[in-house]
């Protein structure tokens, strides 16, 4: 996972910090990656404030909070900060609270980071690597963990592949798009991934469905594309369906396309039911 260590120095990772609240884990996240050259302190205020805003859909699973706000003069560079807390936090998420670890994440654009991000989701859906990243003594370890990844081996989902579909859904109503297969090569779909930046956990969530799209063998037929609120309005109509968080979905309203709530962004498990409900296979 070299992009992913690229992204996380030693000097931006921090183990068993004690801090009061949410807010604080925040600014501890924000402060080491104003250490590491990587942000201004402006951009911790950001990403309090995005919180504030949008609601606690950066909590993306159970224990984990994933810190970032938009690209802004403030982001110096791409990087992250790594924070595990030595008592867990509530954010106000209602089923992935309270939090113990807080992955901070600044990106000079959606671009500069995906590799890293691919390679978190997958290492973090893990339940052994996830355990030996919360076990590590040191920052030190913890880098270890995470650069030593293999292909974990619970990154897919243990299901039966369903049939490819072949059109995409035309209306909102529609049951799904498996019932319309013919003869004849499968048009392309679209899932958009939404979060209220574009370029934090949606793209988490992007890559765990990509997951689940290749176990499936379905990359071929879907596209997925991270989004954040404000575009995922003016997509919505070229989509098969959204998925996002609760509170993102609540953002989005009625959008003419199915909005899928996911509340485990790293579970290829729920992706997986997810998906199956979007296309009724």
């Amino acid at each position: 996972m070299e992009e992913l260590i690229s992204l996380l120095p030693v000097e931006a990772v921090r183990l068993d910090v004690q801090v009061a609240d949410w807010r604080e884990a925040i600014r501890v996240a924000g402060g080491l990656m104003v250490g590491t050259g990587v942000t201004t302190d402006d951009y911790t205020a950001e990403m309090i404030a995005n919180v504030e805003e949008n609601g606690p859909y950066i909590v993306i699973a159970p224990g984990l909070a994933f810190a970032h706000a938009r690209p802004s003069p403030a982001v110096l560079a791409t990087g992250m900060s790594w924070v595990r807390l030595a008592e867990p936090v509530t954010f106000g998420h209602a089923s992935n609270d309270p939090v113990d670890l807080v992955v901070g994440l600044a990106a000079g654009d959606s671009g500069a980071h995906t590799a890293a991000m691919a390679g978190l989701a997958r290492l973090l859906g893990d339940p052994g690597t996830a355990s030996a990243l919360a076990a590590a003594a040191t920052p030190e370890a913890l880098r270890a963990v995470l650069a030593g990844g293999s292909e974990p081996e619970s990154a897919e989902p243990r299901t039966t592949a369903p049939e490819p579909p072949a059109a995409a859904a035309t209306e909102p109503a529609a049951t799904g798009a498996a019932e319309t297969a013919e003869a004849g090569p499968a048009a392309l779909h679209k899932i958009l991934t939404v979060c209220g930046n574009g370029v934090g956990t949606s793209l988490f969530l992007k890559h765990t469905l990509e997951q689940v799209l290749d176990h499936w063998g379905w990359s071929r037929y879907v596209t997925v594309e991270a989004t954040d609120t404000i575009s995922a309005k003016g997509k919505a109509s070229e989509a098969v369906a959204l998925l996002t968080s609760r509170e993102i979905a609540r953002t989005l309203g009625d959008v003419g396309r199915p909005v899928k709530v996911v509340q485990d962004f790293t579970s290829t498990a729920e992706v997986d039911a997810v998906l199956r409900d979007t296309y009724d296979v």
